[in-house]
């Protein structure tokens, strides 16, 4: 009777990630139709203003901060902000207005956030030295090519654009932890992200690029709004969004540089970001453990082997494989264009173990680790600090 269970289970958990895969297929197709469009129209070219919080060394950070000093763009500034002057971060933000000097760029010391989001206090104080209408938040762990800022501004010829948001693509900085975090970024992420756009537009936005209108952030009170929260980048999309502006995905994918080498960092981090999705959208975040494969594809092989029918059980094992396969190949290199979905596609069978494994976790209790500092979430994504 257990088996039999089991088997139901697997098979029913098989059907709901195939569904899954087969909407992220329809909205990868959608999505290189709109990135054709897109790109053929790039005579857009408004002022814009980059927001770029930063806290410390990082990683890859000077080829990253430096990516934003090479665009190909006629009018922008750039403005830092960190906690401390004596911040490396700002020294090296420093050497780079040195070497690029035709760059206008404003340095800002926030000093420590009265707020439990230290990002977004700093993200009031820079928005305080923006002299544009048009403005570009992005994290410090995002390299871009030289055509980021003309193609991301490119919506916004529309004026009922509010909101413009990336897909990224993970870049792993070493190690298999590291990798299996990235694969996750730019397969599993994008899948999710490519689904919702297809099936209600995006209704939010994606932290390393949020691109919006002064006039739409002022209309949903300002950064300000979201000084309690941890997800302020889905917020934001989404308050813009329900001020009646569109929010759109740009066709243009980031790189986003994975700073954690160590399985402990990894899982802390994904962790993380999970258990505030799942206190910023619940309903959403319970229904994404039936998107996984792997778990169910596993639970087929034991139920065959306790029924003593093991050509079933790796039959249904074999489906979750190549199914996990196609969806690597097809986002993961078809979308965003990450070499490393294409070289170790081979291991995303593993990292969607992994990623409902993180799932899992990420219904034991409500503490998070940010920043070296200790909070508790509560619904709607607040954050309080313990």
């Amino acid at each position: 009777m257990l088996a039999r269970v089991m088997l139901v289970v697997a098979a029913g958990g098989l059907l709901t990630s195939t569904i899954f895969l087969l909407l992220a297929l329809a909205g990868a197709v959608r999505f290189r139709q709109r990135r054709r469009a897109l790109s053929a129209a790039a005579d857009y070219l408004p002022a814009v203003t980059v927001l770029k919080p930063v806290h410390g060394m990082e990683p890859c950070l000077r080829q990253s901060l430096e990516s934003f000093f090479l665009q190909d763009y006629p009018a922008f500034e750039i403005i830092f902000a960190a906690r401390h002057v004596d911040d490396a971060a700002l020294a090296l933000a420093r050497e780079l207005l040195r070497k690029y000097p035709s760059v206008r760029v404003k340095i800002v010391v926030a000093g420590e956030p009265p707020w439990p989001n230290a990002k977004v206090y700093s993200l009031v104080k820079m928005m305080a030295e923006a002299s544009h209408d048009l403005l570009v938040i992005s994290d410090s762990d995002v390299e871009v090519r030289r055509n980021y800022l003309c193609e991301v501004v490119q919506p916004f010829r529309d004026p009922q654009v509010g909101c413009v948001t990336c897909l990224y693509r993970g870049v792993p900085v070493g190690g298999l932890w590291s990798r299996l975090e990235a694969l996750g970024m730019s397969v599993e992420f994008a899948s999710g992200v490519l689904i919702a756009d297809l099936l209600e537009g995006m209704k939010f936005a994606l932290g390393p690029t949020m691109a919006t209108r002064r006039e739409a952030l002022e209309k949903v009170g300002g950064f300000g709004a979201f000084a309690d929260y941890c997800a302020d980048d889905y917020l934001l999309g989404n308050r813009v969004a329900a001020a009646g502006y569109k929010v759109v995905l740009s066709g243009h994918v980031i790189d986003h540089i994975v700073l954690n080498r160590s399985l402990r960092a990894s899982v802390v981090h994904q962790v993380r970001w999970m258990k505030s999705t799942r206190y910023s959208r619940p309903k959403g975040h319970l229904g994404s453990g039936l998107t996984f494969a792997m778990p169910f594809g596993l639970l087929g092989l034991a139920s065959g082997a306790i029924m003593g029918s093991w050509g079933l059980g790796a039959a249904l094992l074999a489906v979750a494989v190549a199914n996990r396969l196609l969806q690597a190949l097809a986002i993961g290199w078809g979308v965003v264009r990450d070499h490393n979905a294409l070289r170790f596609a081979w291991l995303y069978p593993l990292r969607d173990l992994m990623g409902f494994a993180l799932w899992v976790a990420s219904y034991a209790g409500s503490k998070i680790w940010w920043r070296g500092e200790r909070y508790r979430l509560e619904m709607g994504g607040k954050m309080v600090k313990i």
